[in-house]
Order: structure tokens, then C-alpha cells, then sequence
């Protein structure tokens, strides 16, 4: 089971490393890049080239500002690419949205709310729950916790205001 995840900048790096921690938690092996779309194409068509032939099956792309990122992966492989729009500029995140999101027909890249890398890993296991049935176990384990930790804090808001 392995995930690609690349990051346009150094500077997204704290932004996508619980993408990281999340999918190493769950077993996946994860290839981590930072490969900018207007700085380093060669470099990112390359490693593209790798995800399409070691078995890569998801690709997690992290950008802001103009975003070409994720529509530059998306545009040299049929692997899912999940575009996270980051934050940093004087629009907040809004300008990577909007460029990851309006992708041409064809070409589609997932996207996940501004700053969304948790979300992302979790679409991208998700993703590999299809074929991966021992991941698909775990999320619907993490599922019934989560709804579990909910109804405790409900009783426990409850309780307060009897």
C-alpha cells in the first residue's frame, strides 16, 4: 500500500505532515516530494512517472497561490490525485481553491477544504479501502470511536445542565 505526497514549497511542510502521520498510521507507505510545478517540472514528471509504475495508488498534492500543483499532476496520471488549497496569501487559501477545484472535464482532482491535509489522508485511505480491506476495518474502527467520544460529550454536556 503506498501514497504519494508532494508539496508545491518547503513552507508547506508543517501544513502536510499530518496527512503523513495519518497514513503511516494506518500502514500505508508513504512517499513525501517537494516538487514545485513552475520550479522543478522535470523533477515532478519524473516522479509522477514513478508513481505510475511502483504501485503508488493515490497521489495527495499540497499548493497555494496559483495552485498548478495538483492539475499538473492530475494532467500525467489516471492515479486519484487529491488537491489540499493551502493558505498564505493575501486571498487565505481562496485563490489554491479556486484553482484546484475548477479543473478541466477530464482531468479531475479531489479537493479537500483549505488547509485540509488530515481530510485528504483520510479520502485517499478511503480510496484504498476498495482494495485494501484490513484499512477499511480500521476507518470503520476509528468511525465508531469518534462516534463513541461524541455521545460521551453530549452526556457529559447532558449532565451539566440538569
Amino acid at each position: 500500500m503506498k501514497a504519494a505526497i508532494i508539496m508545491g514549497s518547503t513552507s508547506d511542510l508543517s501544513k502536510v505532515e499530518p496527512a503523513v502521520d495519518i497514513l503511516k498510521k494506518y500502514g500505508v507507505e508513504v512517499k513525501v516530494r517537494c516538487l514545485s510545478a513552475h520550479r522543478a517540472h522535470k523533477g515532478l514528471s519524473a516522479f509522477i512517472n514513478e508513481c505510475n509504475e511502483d504501485d503508488t495508488e493515490v497521489i495527495i498534492t499540497a499548493a497555494g497561490m496559483a495552485a498548478a500543483l495538483p492539475g499538473v499532476v492530475a494532467s500525467q496520471t489516471v492515479l486519484p490525485v487529491i488537491g489540499v488549497p493551502l493558505s498564505g496569501s493575501v486571498l487565505d487559501g481562496m485563490d489554491a481553491l479556486m484553482s484546484i477545484v475548477q479543473m478541466p472535464s477530464g482531468i479531475p482532482v479531489a479537493t479537500v477544504a483549505i488547509n485540509g491535509a488530515k481530510n485528504a489522508a483520510y479520502l485517499a485511505l478511503q480510496i484504498m479501502a476498495v482494495s485494501h480491506p484490513d484499512i477499511r476495518t480500521k476507518l470503520l474502527e476509528e468511525r465508531k470511536e469518534m462516534e463513541a467520544n461524541a455521545l460521551k460529550t453530549n452526556d457529559e454536556i447532558t449532565a451539566k445542565f440538569q
